[in-house]
């Protein structure tokens, strides 16, 4: 048998400090995140601001909310507000985000992080220019696990990586949900679930250096399923997304020595399976770590507000570990499938 696996414990964080929030599009997941940081954090969501009042005033009560605001620009003069949630739909995040960043507030954009690679390079500008802090709301580069995962391939357990495979996807109807099947409101499966896979594999090998996609389009113009076979160097990523079909949702790394799996669901905390190879032949190895600390699978969004806390804290305009040239890189991976998929709309 091959030496004994020993999986690295993720890191114990000092406590972040806490900053003063306000919610931007109340909606399903943004009560997700208020849930998480109140039940989790020292962070505070202190007010919500919605184009309906009705409904900011409502998402108020239901999730403790001091305050509820009938409009965004409300909310954006909001001195005590120090950092803006956006979870708007996607073809909003751009507007939005200039807007929050033009009125001197940090931003945390839920994913995708714009529409376009172009869009991502107008908010990383504008937050540049006016020394703030932006980062995607990518909760899986947050988790434990990705920390775990992190030090296992700084230690190459698995040996050299030459492949990593990634998929999110699920059934959508268009009585439910009509928003995913318009292109105008920035539909599609590489925008709304593609982007998890997609950032995943930037994150064990890097950017892409070439793009090579297929799939299916409805007849509204937006892609409804998406394989993408990624070159990254010397290595390579296959990545499926669809909204027609419910996908595994797991993430493999596969090198020279075995292989690291990230269980379904990858794209939330789940846990790692390294598998490595035996001294003799079609024997393995395998070792799991389970991460059990939170009830609740959403529990752990409350990861990345408290990561952007120290990052502000630090006196950064950016995340080190998902960098805004990264995300935007992620960006123009989308933007390369859609054009070759006949699905792109240029700003």
């Amino acid at each position: 048998m091959t030496d004994a696996i020993n999986i690295p414990s993720p890191p114990q964080f000092t406590p972040a400090p806490s900053l003063r929030w306000g919610v931007l599009a109340p909606g399903w997941i943004a009560g997700k995140f208020v849930e998480a940081l109140h039940r989790h954090s020292t962070q505070r969501v202190v007010a919500v601001g919605s184009r309906s009042e009705e409904r900011a005033v409502q998402f108020a009560a239901e999730a403790g909310v001091e305050r509820a605001y009938g409009s965004h620009v409300e909310l954006l003069d909001d001195p005590a507000v120090d950092v803006v949630y956006i979870a708007a739909p996607n073809a909003l995040h751009a507007e939005l985000a200039i807007l929050a960043i033009e009125a001197g507030k940090h931003v945390l954009i839920e994913k995708p992080f714009a529409t376009s690679a172009d869009e991502g390079r107008k908010i990383a500008a504008a937050s540049k220019a006016v020394g703030v802090f932006a980062m995607e709301a990518m909760w899986t580069r947050y988790l434990p696990q990705s920390y775990v995962l992190q030090q296992l391939l700084d230690t190459g357990v698995v040996g050299d990586i030459s492949l990593v495979t990634a998929d999110f996807g699920f059934h959508a109807s268009r009585e439910l949900h009509g928003r995913l099947f318009d292109s105008r409101q920035a539909g599609g499966a590489l925008l709304d679930a593609g982007v998890y896979p997609l950032s995943f594999a930037s994150f064990v090998l890097g950017p892409a250096a070439k793009v090579t996609a297929v799939g299916s389009v409805a007849d509204t113009g937006v892609e409804t399923a998406a394989t993408l076979v990624l070159e990254h160097g010397g290595a390579r990523s296959v990545v499926m997304t669809s909204i027609e079909a419910h996908l595994p949702v797991r993430a493999t790394v596969m090198g020279t020595d075995g292989y690291i799996e990230i269980l379904p669901p990858f794209i939330g905390a789940s846990g790692i399976r390294i598998v490595r190879n035996g001294k003799k032949l079609w024997t393995f190895d395998n070792t799991e770590w389970i991460d059990r600390a939170l009830p609740d699978f959403y529990d752990g969004l409350h990861y990345q507000a408290d990561a952007l806390a120290r990052f502000v804290l630090e006196g950064r305009n950016e995340s080190p570990l998902h960098t805004l040239q990264e995300t935007i890189s992620t960006l123009e991976t989308i933007d390369a499938a859609k054009a070759q998929m006949g699905t792109f709309v240029a700003d």
